[in-house]
């Protein structure tokens, strides 16, 4: 009897070795300074879009006053759910959406770069680039485990 590919140890999406398969995108939603403060995994073939309502939810119990995200977040569902929650969102409209508002925020979304800044900080440990682990609960732990080594460096340097 065969084995099919990423039945040892498959907790969900996400959860696949990278040979063969996609990888794992972690959605991580930090401060404006870059800072990790929570994060989530789902598969590379997933997108982006579904997944924003559950990015805001996560983390501590702090609303934020402003979402920014890339053009893999652009709904007007996105943009609703944020506006439920009194954030305003700052996700650049795709150039095949209909009624785009002739203003948007460039100044606050330039801040975006911290961000990606933070993931960058991320994918410096080559295990978490490399994505070594073959579980989605072992990545996730080292992913938490590094997001905690920078916070507690970004504290210690200030």
């Amino acid at each position: 009897m065969s084995r099919q590919r990423g039945q040892k140890g498959a907790e969900g999406p996400g959860a696949r070795p990278l040979r063969g398969g996609f990888p794992t995108k972690i959605h991580l939603k930090t401060d404006f300074d870059g800072h990790p403060i929570a994060f989530d995994l789902t598969g590379g073939e997933k997108a982006d879009a579904p997944h924003f309502p559950i990015l805001l939810d996560l983390g501590p119990d702090i609303d934020p006053r402003v979402a920014v995200g890339d053009k893999g977040y652009a709904s007007r569902a996105n943009r609703q759910a944020a506006r439920e929650r009194g954030i305003i969102p700052v996700i650049p409209h795709k150039t095949n959406e209909n009624n785009r508002p002739a203003f948007f925020a460039r100044a606050v979304y330039r801040g975006r770069a911290r961000i990606e800044q933070g993931v960058g900080k991320l994918k410096r440990f080559k295990r978490i680039a490399l994505r070594c682990e073959k579980t989605k609960r072992n990545f996730a732990s080292l992913v938490a485990l590094v997001g905690g080594l920078i916070l507690v460096k970004s504290v210690h340097t200030t």
